[in-house]
């Protein structure tokens, strides 16, 4: 089945995301656009899953749990799991290979973490834009032994990116697919880097206001509506 997607968006627990891209928020929002399967995507942590994937149940979208990590090398990786409890695992793992760093609200702003209808359960005490001691190349392996799948996010962008970071996308790098932003050319990077040959090709919005959120044009083909198709799909398990 042929669904909309958007697997590339942050909600109010992210520093730079707006404290109205609440997970109820965010995830109406994307039935009011008409998309099929959606992902939360913090930086480095996976607290407003659950309510998000609460609301999606209520409503009609899928919400897959992810998180949009900062490797060693500060590079934006996107990561998905077929469930909240993997998730929710590897984001205890995330925290304990982040430095110390306590959030200044006032700088960065709030991390708010919410239940399903607004509320305001707590805030994540340690700033979530630093950068994680875990490096790109074990970060594959170490997703893969929770069920999920990653990839390189907005690779065209100059900062955060594996290309700004490192110079080029390497065709060692063990994975299946990669972000491009929405207004990037595509057979520009196809052309110029052997890692992204072969790789399926995302683009996703990484809304951090609401504004932010467009409408659906990108879609996937999965036997069912699930994260679990999706991720066998960008795994290549499935065609």
């Amino acid at each position: 089945m042929k669904l909309y997607y958007d697997l590339h968006l942050h909600s109010c627990l992210s520093p730079c995301g707006d404290n109205e891209m609440t997970p109820y928020n965010l995830v109406n929002m994307a039935k009011i656009f008409g998309y099929d399967i959606i992902a939360l995507t913090d930086h480095n942590s996976c607290k407003n899953c659950e309510s998000a994937m609460k609301i999606g149940e209520q409503i009609g979208v899928t919400v897959v749990p992810g998180m949009e990590l900062c490797t060693s090398e500060e590079i934006h990786c996107v990561c998905l799991f077929p469930e909240l409890e993997k998730a929710m695992e590897f984001s205890e793992y995330v925290k304990t290979t982040m430095p110390p760093v306590k959030n200044k609200e006032h700088i960065f702003g709030e991390q708010l973490i919410m239940d399903c209808e607004d509320g305001v359960l707590g805030k994540e005490e340690i700033l979530l834009t630093t950068a994680a001691d875990i490096s790109i190349d074990y970060l594959p392996d170490i997703i893969d032994g929770y069920g999920g799948v990653c990839f390189p996010a907005h690779i065209d962008r100059s900062s955060y990116s594996i290309i700004s970071a490192l110079g080029d996308f390497s065709p060692f790098l063990r994975v299946n697919c990669f972000e491009l932003t929405v207004k990037a050319d595509e057979q520009e990077y196809l052309e110029k880097y052997e890692g992204t040959r072969g790789k399926i090709i995302l683009r996703s919005s990484d809304a951090h206001y609401l504004e932010n959120m467009r409408e659906p044009e990108f879609t996937v083909n999965l036997p069912e509506n699930s994260a679990r198709a999706l991720i066998d799909y960008l795994k290549g398990d499935i065609q």
